[in-house]
């Protein structure tokens, strides 16, 4: 009897390969197979050995070629076959990744399970940016929300509890809903002049930003063209985009211009 191979739950982080974490290249590289979504850089995948196999389950926004109860079956018949899979996921897979739900597949038919975290979409959009998720006097904390859901199914946030001044919020995959975030938010107060900033595939040669406010935000997406991935910022924290060295803003815009700004 073959004895069960085990699935590293991996997180390939924002787009760069200099952003994997050691712990994850280490890892990769031992792979017997790769399991990879469409996010994950070439680059990336290319630090797994030659002989591993590589199997694309990657999902675009309303295309969904592999489904979840696919994937986690292919995860759980190489495993099964003894293998060592590597899981990649973009960002973290504990943050909007679908993670957990894998790893209860799997421990639930007796598979051995790991989690190595990487860098979110949210930490590497401040870092690239410079805008903090937090900030003395702007922010006292920070919310991670998601703008996407299954077809057919309308958004169910809490518009109330979202929209605090204090705090700043995070939405991954909000580009087709984020008029709709915006008036949730609007609705219960968060002021019309409240700063957004918008990153597209942060931390990548092809990264763009823009900077908006809550009231046009949804408006100069669309005139931007600003395709997913793309990550929002709303928050008083948005304002120390500006603030940047001029020297660093400089080579910041000349790398990533903002295709949009409004004051």
């Amino acid at each position: 009897m073959t004895k069960p191979g085990k699935v590293f739950l991996i997180g390939a982080g924002p787009g760069d390969p200099e952003l994997l974490t050691l712990r994850a290249v280490r890892t990769l590289a031992q792979a017997e197979v790769v399991v990879h979504d469409r996010l994950v850089s070439d680059e990336i995948i290319a630090l797994s050995p030659e002989t591993a196999r590589r199997i694309p389950v990657g999902k675009a926004p309303s295309f969904h070629p592999v489904p979840q109860e696919r994937i986690n079956e292919i995860l759980l018949e190489e495993a099964r076959a003894g293998r060592i899979v590597a899981r990649l996921k973009g960002g973290d897979p504990l943050i909007f990744g679908r993670g957990s739900e894998e790893a209860a597949h799997l421990l639930a038919h007796g598979i051995a399970v790991e989690y190595v975290p990487g860098i979110t979409a949210a930490q590497a959009a401040a870092s690239a940016t410079g805008v903090p998720l937090t900030h003395r006097g702007l922010a006292t904390g920070v919310q991670y929300v998601t703008g996407h859901r299954q077809a057919g199914k309308g958004l169910d946030l809490d518009w109330k509890r979202l929209a605090d001044p204090d705090t700043t919020l995070v939405v991954y995959m909000g580009v087709a809903n984020i008029g709709r975030i915006a008036v949730g938010l609007m609705t219960e107060g968060l002021p019309e002049s409240t700063p957004v900033l918008a990153v597209a595939q942060a931390t990548t040669p092809r990264e763009r930003r823009l900077v908006s406010r809550l009231d046009r935000i949804a408006a100069d997406i669309r005139e931007a063209g600003l395709s997913a991935p793309v990550l929002f910022i709303i928050g008083r924290v948005v304002s120390q985009y500006a603030h940047l060295p001029a020297a660093q803003m400089a080579a910041d815009l000349a790398s990533a211009p903002r295709v949009a700004a409004h004051a």
